[in-house]
């Protein structure tokens, strides 16, 4: 059993953590809960650590697994959470091609996210995007780092399943997204039709912006429609994540009529 904070495997857990650049670096990230562990592909998996409590309560679920045992209070300092639920399994950043987000035997069907910066706009947003059918996802260099603590527990397991990429230069990505055939819609304010007027059966990809700014205008320009969220009242926008949400079921729907 682990008892001591000073243990290299404990401070190994803290900076995948907290830090990006180990998690990059070691190519590994950190999920906490039983819900993530009992999720992530076992392939996937370099290590797992549980209280002994936690161990002897789960000692069904956890047969078959090497588990590392860790003092409570050890354990708690190893945990983004404010109240642990026991568990953590240190797991290997998977790695995907372009043409994993194209989907199989169905009309691709993407969500580019340029610059966002909200870890849960981000995590809820691949969430919804597995619930709606989402084919896979790309992300901008900028966008929030995709195995941050808080963007892993708001996906809710979805990681596991959502293939994305992180894209250096969008205006490429759109490039290679006109020549598989994908029609690119921009979520943007100058929108000149509502999302609800627009044909989504065929191959789609929707672009979502940075919530304070939207979209940049290098990007919005490069896409072959603008679409708008008609607003009443005051409201001007909503947020990123809520708007990734309207437009994904929209086109949910129109391919399960």
């Amino acid at each position: 059993m682990i008892t001591s904070a000073s243990n290299s495997k404990v401070k190994q857990v803290v900076q995948l953590n907290t830090k990006g650049k180990a998690r990059r670096e070691k190519g590994l990230f950190v999920a906490e809960g039983l819900k993530l562990f009992r999720e992530v592909p076992k392939a996937w998996i370099d290590s797992v650590y549980a209280t002994e409590s936690f161990a002897k309560e789960h000692e069904d679920l956890l047969a078959g697994t090497e588990v590392e045992l860790v003092d409570e209070k050890v354990f708690g300092k190893m945990c983004d959470t404010m109240t642990p639920q026991g568990i953590l399994t240190v797991i290997r950043i998977p790695s995907y091609k372009k043409e994993d987000l194209l989907g199989q035997g169905q009309a691709p069907f993407i969500m580019v996210l340029e610059d966002l910066q909200d870890p849960g706009n981000v995590g809820t947003i691949i969430r919804t995007a597995e619930g709606a059918g989402v084919t896979g996802i790309i992300l901008s260099k900028k966008t929030v780092d995709l195995f941050a603590p808080k963007t892993i527990r708001s996906t809710m397991g979805s990681i596991f399943r959502m293939p994305f990429i992180y894209e250096e230069n969008l205006s490429e990505t759109m490039d290679w997204l006109k020549k598989q055939g994908v029609q690119t819609y921009a979520a943007h304010l100058k929108g000149v039709h509502s999302y609800a007027e627009e044909n989504y059966r065929e191959g789609c990809a929707f672009l979502i912006g940075n919530e304070g700014n939207g979209l940049t205008e290098a990007l919005s320009e490069r896409a072959d429609h603008l679409i708008r969220i008609p607003m009443e009242g005051q409201v001007e926008s909503l947020n990123a994540s809520i708007a990734a949400a309207v437009l994904m079921y929209t086109a949910h729907a129109q391919r399960h009529q």
